[in-house]
């Protein structure tokens, strides 16, 4: 994978294993190698058979890594679901300007996008209750590391929705554009009609941050990065671009989402995929392909 970013870092293995070494001496003999499937936030390695290199992509993702080192034990702790461990982190320095974090690998695939099962989502329903059911520590609600735009008022990315859209026409997408309008439209208003308790969210619940075993039920939840406090509702995209439309039935039924909310998440929906369009359309096809997934679902009969 080549550079995403116009800022990107240069993270590559040479400097990687210098890092490693350098900071982890216990870890220096053990093979290191990229993995192709990393992600937009995270330069990865493989470190040996059981741990993983995880290091901003950007200048300022060292804050991400440093939330996860807080809040991953206490999400750990309260959820069934396996989510990552980390075992230790790089401070700033020479070869690295970020933080950066050794994990423990975990096991599992990628979801085929649009293609979960029933069992997948009632997975997914209970990491969400188990997610949204965490308690609110003292401070928290007001740490301004847990919050972010997704946690949000759907209104407040009206503006962002409309630009993207007009930027997606000029790509020529195999997605009616004019409907994507109209369901987001929808959204709004639906958007004005809820009132929810704010609390935990995942920030990012997509295909690229879970894995699965080979029977198809959730192993693991990754990258903690956009954890927050606020309207969960965004979360339930999970549901648009991963579950197919019984698991989708699934979900809603297992979570007791009401009209107004699961038209939100449609909008959610709509909103990370066409903002995905024209960043990544030329470096990262899956993701795109996953996102137009989604997109097609949110618009489709079964919505």
């Amino acid at each position: 994978m080549g550079p995403l970013h116009r800022d990107e870092l240069v993270l590559d293995t040479a400097r990687v294993r210098r890092l490693v070494d350098a900071t982890f001496p216990q870890y220096a003999g053990l093979p290191l190698a990229p993995l192709g499937d990393s992600g937009s936030t995270n330069a990865l390695f493989r470190l040996g058979d059981d741990l993983l290199v995880r290091l901003p992509r950007q200048p300022g993702g060292g804050a991400s890594v440093a939330k996860e080192a807080r809040w991953l034990p206490f999400v750990d702790a309260r959820t069934t679901a396996a989510v990552p461990s980390i075992v230790g982190v790089g401070e700033p320095g020479p070869d690295d300007p970020e933080r950066w974090a050794v994990t423990r690998w975990l096991d599992g695939v990628r979801p085929r996008a649009g293609h979960g099962s029933v069992a997948l989502a009632r997975d997914l329903a209970r990491f969400l209750t188990e997610l949204r059911a965490m308690e609110v520590p003292a401070g928290a609600a007001d740490d301004e590391e847990l919050r972010w735009y997704r946690g949000g008022p759907l209104a407040a990315q009206d503006a962002e929705l409309r630009e993207s859209v007009t930027q997606c026409r000029r790509l020529g997408l195999p997605l009616d554009l004019d409907e994507a309008l109209r369901v987001w439209d929808l959204a709004l208003e639906a958007s004005a009609t809820t009132r929810a308790t704010a609390g935990w969210y995942h920030g990012d619940l997509l295909a690229e941050n879970l894995l699965v075993d080979e029977d198809g039920h959730l192993s693991a939840v990754l990258d903690f990065g956009t954890l927050g406090i606020g309207d969960p509702a965004v979360d339930l995209v999970v549901a648009w671009e991963v579950l197919g439309a019984e698991g989708r039935r699934e979900l809603r039924a297992r979570l007791d989402v009401d009209d107004a909310t699961w038209t939100v998440s449609r909008g959610w929906a709509l909103l990370i995929a066409l903002i995905t369009f024209p960043y990544y359309g030329a470096t990262m096809p899956r993701r795109c392909a996953d996102r137009l997934t989604m997109a097609r679902a949110a618009l489709g009969p079964d919505a």
